[in-house]
């Protein structure tokens, strides 16, 4: 079975090589390679279409995007894509043949999309080698990992990762527990100075509370556990394992957006949203910040420092909701509607949510995200992190949002009872995350600001 990394990485040649493939036909038909003065387009997506069937067949057929250990040159892996090409050319010489269909003019046209095609596909694939190539010695992007419980583990894994195709893995060492103990506390401070993006775990070296201890661990550190059962320890030598994917290795799941597609994904809609937010909303932000600005004295924009993702510091922005004084009162959360430093156009910006409206540009900065747990103040923070530090320290792994779960359940949090409650609804969102859950409260976020149900 192919793992997740592979099919990704096989569905991007695909794509590549039949947008190469479709380009070549249009530079074929659109130069006069035959002294053809005009060229018959009657057929021309017919015969296209069956051509991009045909290549999706070969490549399947010649497995030219699996990568095998066997043959892991690069020589060889060129020789199969001309080979797949050339089968690919004579699938196509026959189609045309048999269906009858203007065999000059069409015979001609595929052989010179063909000869385009080869010339194409060996620049575009040995770029993306050369990158790769550049990229795996440069060791950037490089994917770093520990070994817990067993340090033999690493002449498995070591092969494997030395042959991908990809920009490569360290190893930053092993770490043993001393006794039966968990010692959770110096794997913490050995993960704290590697920094591994994956912790490999040998069962047969770890009772079940080392092995639980290490996966909460994980969910609330930058990194991804997989455990390795015992029986390849014994049967390596035996086994022809062609690929990591043969590997038997179980992935746990501990913390959200574990892949890059989930990454790449929401940020490119957080991007866009809040793009077209911007854009489509400059007349209400303008709006806000005339009504913000005559209403009472002080600066239109309220800045604080927040924690962000890991932890991190960052400066939210949002419009000015209190009285420039409101120090003065001393008082540190908000006390909602009875508040006495909200100001009167305050208490509509903050039941509307028009006062988030520029953290978008927190989103565009990459500090924030559309959707995600609300980025806290150093008190609120100081005061989960002893009620709640587990949970807290795994809502840290992603960015704080705009809007989330907790913030349309609860709303401002004023006591330690709402900060939890609204941590637990945070804890909900990154356990059943996906974009159709953003948008899906988003549409809750907007019927909130339309009917004035904030608090």
């Amino acid at each position: 079975m192919k793992s997740y990394s592979t099919q990704r990485r096989s569905l991007f040649y695909l794509w590549t090589d039949l947008l190469l493939l479709n380009c070549a036909y249009l530079i074929a038909s659109g130069v006069n390679w035959y002294g053809a003065k005009t060229f018959d387009h009657q057929n021309y997506t017919g015969i296209l279409l069956i051509s991009n069937l045909l290549w999706i067949v070969c490549v399947n057929l010649f497995e030219i995007y699996t990568p095998s250990f066997n043959s892991q040159n690069n020589l060889a892996r060129f020789w199969r894509l001309l080979l797949t090409g050339t089968v690919h050319l004579v699938c196509m010489e026959v189609f045309i043949y048999l269906s009858g269909n203007t065999p000059q003019i069409s015979e001609n046209w595929i052989f010179a999309g063909y000869q385009v095609f080869t010339i194409l596909i060996f620049i575009v694939h040995f770029t993306i080698t050369a990158v790769l190539w550049i990229l795996k010695r440069s060791r950037v992007m490089v994917k770093r990992y520990i070994i817990v419980g067993d340090e033999d583990l690493n002449d498995l894994i070591r092969p494997f990762y030395e042959n991908q195709y990809e920009f490569g893995y360290a190893y930053c060492g092993s770490f043993q527990f001393d006794s039966k103990q968990i010692q959770l506390e110096k794997l913490e401070d050995f993960i704290e100075t590697h920094k591994p993006d994956f912790v490999y775990c040998a069962l047969a070296e770890m009772n079940t509370d080392q092995v639980k201890g290490v996966i909460r661990l994980a969910e609330r550190k930058n990194t991804h556990v997989r455990l390795v059962p015992d029986y390849p320890k014994f049967l390596s030598k035996k086994l022809n394992m062609r690929a990591l994917e043969d590997f038997p290795i179980i992935d746990v799941r501990t913390k959200a957006l574990t892949n890059s597609d989930e990454q790449f994904t929401k940020r490119a809609f957080d991007l866009a949203f809040s793009s077209i937010v911007m854009i489509l909303g400059l007349p209400i932000f303008l709006l806000v910040m005339v009504t913000v600005k005559v209403s009472s004295k002080g600066s239109v924009f309220f800045l604080q420092e927040r924690t962000g993702r890991w932890g991190k510091k960052f400066k939210i922005i949002k419009f000015r909701t209190m009285y420039s004084d409101a120090h003065k009162y001393g008082l540190q959360h908000s006390l909602g509607a009875l508040d006495p430093r909200i100001t009167v156009v305050g208490r509509f910006l903050r039941r509307t949510r028009l006062d988030e409206l520029p953290q978008f540009l927190n989103v565009l900065k990459g500090d924030m995200s559309v959707v995600g747990p609300r980025p806290l103040h150093k008190y609120d923070v100081d005061m989960l992190m002893g009620e709640a530090s587990h949970s807290f320290q795994k809502v840290l792994t992603i960015r704080p949002g705009i809007t989330s779960i907790g913030q349309i359940k609860v709303g401002y949090a004023s006591n330690i009872s709402e900060n939890l409650l609204r941590l637990k609804y945070d804890m909900l969102y990154l356990n059943s995350y996906s974009i159709t859950t953003d948008i899906y409260l988003i549409f809750l976020t907007i019927q909130v600001i339309l009917l004035g149900k904030g608090r």
